[in-house]
């Protein structure tokens, strides 16, 4: 095999090596049960112990409380080195009276959600809205010669 050959299909590959880096990928994170599980259970009728038999317990990708069973599942989207993006959000709310009987099923989407701010950690530097080059810039007038030569 020349030299030619070897180039040819190295710089092949490496074309298919950046191809592939650079193709989107998807990660799911969580469960929400099936549209043909929910539609087997009814409101006023079924309890938390056939919920779980018909659509599972939430585990790792939801949250289990006194009111209610909620399943959370998020679709990112990976590309090339971008950060990944939440392109899809499914928060399913099966609700339960204080007998334990279904209350009522809601499934809410991204759209639906709203970003809340849990902690935020903000450094003011009490200088109002000037960068560092114009901060020099500024004080190009007020340097005196008798304070560059020591005098003073």
């Amino acid at each position: 095999m020349t030299t030619t050959h070897r180039a040819v299909r190295l710089a092949a590959l490496l074309a298919l090596g950046l191809l592939a880096a650079c193709s989107t990928r998807y990660r799911y994170h969580g469960y929400v049960p099936l549209a043909e599980d929910l539609a087997r259970i009814e409101i006023g009728r079924d309890t938390r112990e056939s919920v779980a038999e018909i659509a599972g317990t939430p585990t790792a990708g939801g949250v289990l409380d006194e009111d209610g069973y909620y399943y959370v599942r998020s679709q990112f989207e990976h590309y090339a080195f971008y950060a990944p993006v939440e392109i899809d959000r499914q928060v399913l709310a099966i609700t339960f009276t204080e007998a334990g009987v279904v209350r009522n099923i809601q499934r809410f989407g991204l759209e639906d959600g709203n970003v809340i701010v849990l902690e935020q950690r903000v450094t003011d530097d009490n200088i109002p809205d000037n960068t560092f080059i114009r901060q020099l810039l500024n004080n190009i007038g007020n340097v005196q010669a008798g304070q560059l030569l020591g005098e003073g």
